[in-house]
Formats: structure tokens, C-alpha cells, sequence
């Protein structure tokens, strides 16, 4: 799995712009069967995009889902785009994350109608809790913070069908307000992206942008306004969410690092191998889990001061992402410079100094875990070096 980039597919120009725009750097990735992206970084992160486009439906939508997973096997896929409103308690411009998807054209034909057989695929609970925080954070659109009129991010069900929904009067809106009355928002693509994901083990959260009602105004000026709008609220939402996704992967790749430092340390082997035979030798084997990540490589000064810099780039990212006030990215800047002067000079009474740094800018930045993770394995090499 790439543990740094995360897929982004859209079915429409109009929201593969809005996604690219928050992207820098992005470069033209060609797949071998002529399907291009484009990939770029989330701007302060570590977090890179894989940007595609579908086309409209759930058909294109699930190969080329499916083509990016087996091609990057990416942290999470995201479907971001436009969707039509079910209910006027979502307001034009507001984000809906779907906590599940259905299929709804899934159906038999009966003598006294059409009886419903959707399917149905939940949103992976992970990436969904996520979701949830970063909507209480309010710091994720584009408007300032506090703007009355910034959007709301809802969470509920997604109907993904074969059929651009424009009438709330037709058979068929009354069908799907029958069968699917808790969804929250209509439109194309979902189900293909969710069953790619599904068949994959790849995480997926379809992101979309209210821009209509399904009420027969899609051609509308009206329309033609919000659609570019709730586009760039659902691609603000979306990469403020991967970026989140990558962090949290960081932060979990970490502390694995430091637990398998740990057991090292104690003598101790773990044993991850989920489907390969390990050969061991060992004076003993306790518990069922092997890290063979050799963690933390700091075996010389030289060493520590190029950790020491990679992460003073996280202390600047998390600065830049708002994690950090800048007291405290000032002052956590001042004992990174105090380590690092100790690890080049390399002399006993400076190496206590550095560890001494070290702790203090521990404890700056107690509120933020990844990090600290990280921090706990400088101390400790720094303690082994001095």
C-alpha cells in the first residue's frame, strides 16, 4: 500500500478542476492502457493525490476505480464531485459524505410493481470517523472561519443510479423517496466506486457538492452558479481529508516504529506475517506479531542530525496546517537548533544538552501524538549516541 497517496476520481471537468486547483506540482502520470492522471501534493502535507476522471456512470466509474487501486495501491479512494439534493434540510453548496451507498436501480418487476432490491456498501469505519472530525473542526472550506454562509458537511446515505434525476414529481422520484428516504443526496457514480473498492480492500468515501435539488432546475442559471461552488466545497472537504488520512497513517507507521524499537530492545520478536511462512532464530518467540521495519536509523550523529531535519519539514507542515500556534512553533524551532548544534559538535557535555532540548520540545507539542511518537525515538537515540 502507498502509504502517502491517496486516489481522487471525479465523473466531471468541472470537478477534476475544482480538485486540481488544490493540488501543487501536479504531473501527467500515464497508465499503460492510456488512462492519464495527474499527481501533485495537498500544499503543507505529505500527502500526495492521484487525480483521474471517469466520465459520467457507475460503469466507467468502477474500472477505472478499480485500475487506479491495482495500479497505486493508494491509502483511500475518494469519488468527489456534484450531487442533486433529496430534501431541503441540505442547503445548496453543502458537502454530503455518504456513510453508505445505494444502488437503488436494483429491482424486480411484479404484477403489483416494482419491489426494490438495492444493494448496498457502508463506508469504512475508519475513514468515516475522519470524516466526522474534521467536520467539527469548521476549518476545512475555503470561506473564513465563522462565516454564517460557509457550508455544512452532512453525513447519510448516497443513491447511486444509471439516470440523471432532474423531477421530484416523476414516478420514479416518488419510487426513490419511497425506498431510499433516508438518502440524503442523488446522483451516478458511487456504486460502481464502492463495489471497486469492496472487491479491493481499498478504503472509500464518496464526497459531493450540493448543487441542485433533483427538481428539474440542472439546466437552470441557478445551476450553472452552484455547480462550480459545490464543486470546490467538495474538493476543499476532500483533500483536507486526505491529507488527514496520510497524517494518520504517519502517526500509526510511528508508533509501530517505536513498539518494535521497544520489543527489540527487550529481546522481544513479533510476528505480522499474515500469509508467508517466517523463519526465526531466536532464543524465544512470544506473542503473534513480527515488525521488520527496522524503525528509527540514527547509528551516528550525522545520522540523527538528518532526522533531526526531516522533522523539523513535520514540525513546518503542521505549523503551515494551523496544529502549531506560532509560539510554540518558534520556541520548538529553538531546541531543534539547540539538538542539532549538539549532534554536530558531538561532545558529552553538548549531547546533554541536546536530550534536554529534546524533552523540553516534547513537551510542546504533547497535544499532537504523531509527533510526540516520533520525538520519543530522537530522544532515545540521542541517549545512545551520547
Amino acid at each position: 500500500m502507498s502509504k502517502d497517496l491517496v486516489v481522487i476520481l471525479t465523473a466531471l471537468n468541472l470537478e477534476y478542476e475544482a480538485v486540481h486547483r488544490k493540488l501543487a506540482g501536479p504531473q501527467v502520470h500515464r497508465h499503460e492502457r492510456g488512462t492519464r492522471f495527474e499527481i501533485g501534493t495537498v500544499p503543507g502535507t505529505s500527502c500526495r493525490v492521484a487525480l483521474g476522471l471517469t466520465s459520467k456512470g457507475n460503469h466507467p466509474a468502477a474500472v477505472l476505480a478499480e485500475r487506479a487501486i491495482q495500479h497505486f495501491s493508494p491509502a483511500a479512494v475518494l469519488f468527489v464531485g456534484v450531487a442533486g439534493a433529496l430534501w431541503d434540510s441540505t442547503s445548496l453548496g453543502d458537502v454530503v459524505m455518504a456513510t453508505h451507498v445505494y444502488a437503488y436501480q436494483g429491482g424486480t418487476s411484479e404484477d403489483d410493481g416494482l419491489k426494490a432490491r438495492p444493494r448496498v456498501w457502508e463506508a469504512e469505519h475508519g475513514i468515516s470517523q475522519l470524516g466526522f472530525h474534521l467536520a467539527r473542526l469548521n476549518g476545512w472550506a475555503d470561506s473564513a472561519p465563522g462565516d454564517k454562509d460557509a457550508p455544512r458537511v452532512h453525513f447519510g446515505a448516497i443513491a447511486a443510479g444509471e439516470v440523471v434525476q432532474n423531477s421530484r414529481i416523476s414516478a420514479e422520484a416518488a419510487w426513490i423517496r419511497q425506498h431510499y428516504n433516508d438518502a440524503l443526496a442523488i446522483e451516478m457514480e458511487a456504486a460502481g466506486v464502492a463495489q471497486a473498492g469492496h472487491l479491493n480492500g481499498s478504503p472509500v468515501a464518496v464526497i459531493r457538492g450540493i448543487s441542485d435539488r433533483a427538481d428539474g432546475t440542472k439546466s437552470s442559471a441557478e445551476d450553472r452558479n452552484w455547480q462550480p461552488q459545490a464543486a470546490a466545497n467538495a474538493a476543499a472537504f476532500a483533500t483536507r481529508l486526505a491529507a488527514e488520512l496520510i497524517e494518520e497513517q504517519e502517526q500509526v507507521q510511528v508508533a509501530m516504529s517505536q513498539e518494535s524499537r521497544a520489543d527489540r530492545s527487550a529481546g522481544r520478536v513479533r510476528n505480522t506475517a499474515r500469509s508467508s511462512t517466517v523463519g526465526i532464530m531466536a532464543g524465544s518467540v512470544s506473542g503473534s506479531n513480527v515488525y521488520m521495519d527496522a524503525g528509527l536509523k540514527a547509528s551516528s550523529p550525522v545520522d540523527l542530525v538528518s532526522e533531526l531535519d526531516s522533522f523539523r519539514e513535520h514540525l513546518k507542515r503542521r505549523h503551515a496546517q494551523g496544529a502549531l500556534d506560532d509560539d510554540i512553533y518558534r520556541a520548538a524551532q529553538f531546541e531543534l537548533d539547540v539538538a542539532s548544534r549538539a549532534a554536530k559538535e558531538n561532545t558529552q557535555e553538548l549531547w546533554k544538552k541536546a536530550i534536554l532540548a529534546l524533552k523540553r520540545l516534547r513537551g510542546l507539542i504533547a497535544d499532537l501524538p504523531g509527533l510526540t511518537a516520533r520525538l520519543e525515538l530522537l530522544i532515545v537515540a540521542a541517549g545512545e549516541l551520547s
